[in-house]
């Protein structure tokens, strides 16, 4: 004897783990998500349906729902067999990556490590509730739990490091991971490294205001832009009274071009000019210097009949276009 529950769908519920919101979803595309819970009903129903069926009950460009599924099975959230798609259960997967994955400690070693130390254990609960409002991943635990191995950063540094990414960019994995390894690099270890280090991050970002609105771009800088402000103001240590000097060199320019402007401050870093007076006298000298071509004579010979070249700021900037292409070559 079969017992068959009859269910109407006003009564039914479609369950979305808790896993695919904080593991899946904050990183992924709005469409994506709409087309992945329609597979969860789906899959509960055990209908069956094709990609052009869902992109006209959803309203969803086809070739953006193809695009879901590709990224669906990139990421392990579908598998295919034979002529059906599978639907991973996303809380065994997850169990499964935690336990048994080498790179990173299990949950079990992350608590034994907590015990050993009391002040890390608080550190990361206050992660948790500062920014994931109690409720963070499992998954979470164990990658700041490796980060302290790997980075060799006190507590107070792993704070600030979230509080950092939070602030900018928001807590993507990817980013943090990516500050993490730039501060690891700076040797940054302590309190006092990572206080010192945002003093300097304050004026590298101030001095990316002032360019921006000095140059009138009207966006953001790009990532290689910023690389390239942040070697100008934290590794020359130049401010923004020396920096403006090259910015000015772009006005004969019809789009202004940092690795042009890098060229020009590289060149002031080499020859360790460290104040406006001795680039003024520099690059007065230089101009200077520059051989001047002699005057072209005419067949018939008239005297003052004739005008000396000039060379303007243009040919000047120029030079620089040069020297920077042959440390390119």
């Amino acid at each position: 004897m079969i017992f068959d529950a009859n269910k109407s769908i006003l009564y039914s519920d479609t369950l979305l783990p808790d896993i695919f919101v904080t593991e899946y979803m904050p990183s992924m595309d709005g469409d994506y998500v709409r087309i992945y819970i329609h597979c969860l009903f789906l899959s509960k129903h055990r209908k069956q349906d094709t990609p052009e069926e869902i992109s006209k009950k959803l309203e969803i460009d086809m070739d953006k729902v193809k695009s879901a599924f590709v990224f669906f099975e990139n990421i392990g959230l579908v598998s295919y067999r034979e002529s059906s798609i599978v639907l991973t259960d996303l809380k065994d997967r997850e169990i499964n990556k935690i336990y048994r994955m080498k790179l990173t400690s299990s949950p079990d070693e992350a608590v034994l490590s907590s015990e050993r130390n009391k002040k890390r254990n608080r550190i990361i609960t206050a992660i948790n509730h500062t920014f994931f409002q109690g409720v963070m991943s499992p998954s979470w635990y164990t990658d700041i739990d490796s980060w302290f191995d790997k980075y060799k950063f006190d507590e107070d540094v792993m704070m600030n490091l979230f509080a950092h990414c939070y602030e900018h960019k928001g807590l993507n994995r990817h980013y943090i991971t990516k500050v993490a390894e730039s501060w690891y690099n700076k040797n940054i270890k302590n309190s006092f490294d990572v206080e010192k280090y945002l003093e300097q991050y304050k004026l590298f970002k101030d001095m990316k205001g002032k360019i921006i609105k000095k140059l009138n771009l009207g966006r953001n800088l790009t990532e290689y832009e910023e690389e390239y402000v942040e070697k100008w103001v934290l590794d020359y240590k130049y401010g923004f009274e020396i920096i403006d000097l090259a910015l000015k060199k772009t006005t004969a320019k019809v789009s202004p071009n940092f690795k042009y402007i890098h060229a020009i401050l590289s060149d002031w870093y080499e020859k360790q000019l460290n104040s406006k007076e001795e680039i003024i006298a520099y690059e007065k000298s230089r101009k200077q210097a520059v051989p001047k071509s002699p005057a072209r004579e005419s067949a018939v010979p008239q005297k003052n009949n004739f005008e000396q070249r000039k060379y303007d700021d243009a040919y000047y900037e120029s030079l620089y276009d040069n020297q920077n292409n042959k440390k390119t070559v």
